[in-house]
């Protein structure tokens, strides 16, 4: 199974994302867990993502497309994967869509986790990170709203976006992307 999650920051990705890569026994490929490592180390590029982050902007395509690669060309997606972060844009998931198609991995769907905005800040807030204040996450949402919004109908008319209420509880989300799964 191969599959994108996306929706706003505070959504439930990455905790679904977790859920369901261990009962599929694939990697859950979050592009934010990969930045936020990298971007301890003390290089440039470690400088780089880390002024992005504390800015709350999306790191720059051909950055993120290159980890992306990178970790797609590993030998423990044979199974398949599941995407969480990535693609953000439009132009991401142009290329995303090229690079699978180079690597013979096609995805399978792209599920779109909705809540409201006032849950999601709340979940924001609530999660500790230290990139996660008002303002930052003001601007995260004001960046998914113009940037990575658009990938709804960008997948939409490819047929492969399903929709989940993502406010609802943990395991009633589970359920339903449990049962929206293509078989």
């Amino acid at each position: 199974m191969r599959c994108i999650f996306l929706g706003p920051p505070g959504a439930g990705k990455g905790t679904q994302a977790a859920i369901l890569a261990a009962e599929w026994q694939v990697p859950h490929i979050s592009t934010g867990d990969m930045f936020r490592v990298m971007a301890t180390a003390e290089t440039p590029l470690a400088q780089e993502i880390r002024g992005y982050q504390s800015r709350g902007e999306l790191v720059p395509d051909h950055l993120t497309i290159q980890v992306v690669r990178q970790r797609l060309e590993q030998g423990d997606v044979h199974k398949g994967w599941i995407l969480d972060g990535f693609p953000r844009t439009v132009p991401q998931a142009d290329a995303l869509d090229n690079l699978l198609s180079d690597l013979g991995q096609a995805g399978d769907w792209v599920v779109y986790f909705e809540l409201p905005e006032d849950i999601l800040k709340a979940r924001l807030l609530g999660r500790g990170r230290p990139d996660d204040t008002p303002e930052v996450i003001e601007t995260r949402l004001q960046v998914y709203q113009s940037q990575t919004a658009p990938l709804i109908d960008f997948y939409n008319h490819q047929g492969k976006l399903v929709k989940v209420q993502a406010d609802a509880p943990v395991e009633i989300v589970t359920a339903h992307l449990r049962a929206l799964t293509p078989a």
